[in-house]
């Protein structure tokens, strides 16, 4: 099995717990460490996916859930850490699940597509948000560490069941 590895052992050990330690990050509500691991020209984006016919693209590039860079990202951080983020007062309590990791060398950036499951709930009714998809991120290596550049998540639902997508995929 080891000879069809794209990478060595070490890269897809530095992958996975860069990708676990993100998690981490949102889970904790530590936002401001979790905007420090992309890169200062990075693209975030959430196209909205449709139920079409087989053989005709069910995923639309053109529209998007949300389509952020650094300066973005930043501000919704900001938002989050005040009192006036108001999809997320009381703070949702969240788990993320990030598996089926796969990594593919690329020029200076590593491709690499992964599975996530975020679970989210609000309040005590006891009632919660399953969100499923897959990223596709490109990692670059910049002052010794691995940063997020690209980041394209699809979800798995055409509609969404959630009442507001106020937290980070």
């Amino acid at each position: 099995m080891s000879a069809g590895l794209a990478v060595d052992l070490e890269t897809r050990l530095a992958v996975s717990d860069f990708l676990i330690a993100e998690a981490a990050a949102l889970d904790e509500r530590r936002f401001e460490d979790w905007l420090e691991l992309f890169t200062d020209d990075v693209e975030y984006v959430a196209p909205v996916r449709v139920t079409r016919r087989s053989g005709t693209p069910d995923i639309v590039d053109e529209i998007t859930y949300f389509d952020e860079n650094k300066q973005s990202l930043g501000l919704r951080v900001k938002r989050l850490l005040t009192d006036v983020a108001w999809a997320e007062d009381p703070p949702s309590m969240t788990r993320r699940f990030v598996s089926n990791i796969r990594i593919t060398p690329g020029d200076g950036e590593l491709a690499v597509k992964n599975n996530l499951l975020l679970f989210r709930s609000r309040g005590d009714s006891g009632a919660y948000d399953l969100i499923v998809g897959e990223r596709e991120d490109a990692l670059r290596e910049e002052g010794g560490e691995l940063r997020i550049c690209r980041r394209r998540a699809v979800i798995d639902q055409a509609a969404l069941g959630t009442k507001n997508l106020g937290v980070f995929l």
